[in-house]
């Protein structure tokens, strides 16, 4: 019986094992024809994202012609460099978006951060200052493109936290 007669749905989450199309563990992985010349290329693509994580170039089979089919092996090694690839690119993005310094105010030590919103119409920056005990005392709002340096950071602070123009 095949699932129309069983009337059950076929399993969209049921790996799939073909020589060009592997799927499971959060991944598809896909042999496609190389446009930029004669050989193949991989693409990974992680579930729900509409882009591929990761594509590179894929092995040519013994007959030169068609590309060396998906393994076990193979799968694993790809998913786990398109993951890689993706927390590369987060850490990229959140040190973009995400900064830091120390500097010292009347014996104490703040740490100020800026941490920029990147809304498509009006991007701005929060930059705030935390005391020794991790406790925020002030924060402004910024312009996204907002400079944080230690010496921003301390006029910030000796202007008793007003925002900065």
């Amino acid at each position: 019986m095949n699932d129309e007669e069983t009337g059950h749905a076929p399993d969209d989450d049921a790996p799939i094992q073909e020589a060009r199309l592997w799927k499971g563990n959060g991944w598809t992985a896909r042999v496609i024809k190389n446009d930029d010349d004669e050989g193949w290329a991989v693409a990974m693509i992680k579930d729900g994202e509409p882009e591929p994580a990761l594509v590179g170039p894929w092995t040519m089979g013994r007959d030169k012609k068609n590309p060396k089919p998906l393994d076990v092996n193979a799968f694993h090694t790809l998913v786990k460099t398109a993951a890689e690839v993706l927390r590369r690119h987060e850490q990229q993005l959140h040190a973009m978006l995400h900064k830091s310094t120390v500097v010292a105010s009347d014996g104490i030590e703040l740490k100020v951060t800026l941490d920029i919103v990147p809304d498509d119409e009006h991007p701005y920056a929060l930059l705030s200052a935390f005391d020794e005990v991790g406790e925020r005392i002030a924060q402004a709002r910024v312009a996204a493109n907002f400079k944080l340096s230690p010496a921003s950071a301390a006029s910030w602070v000796e202007n008793e936290f007003r925002a900065p123009r």
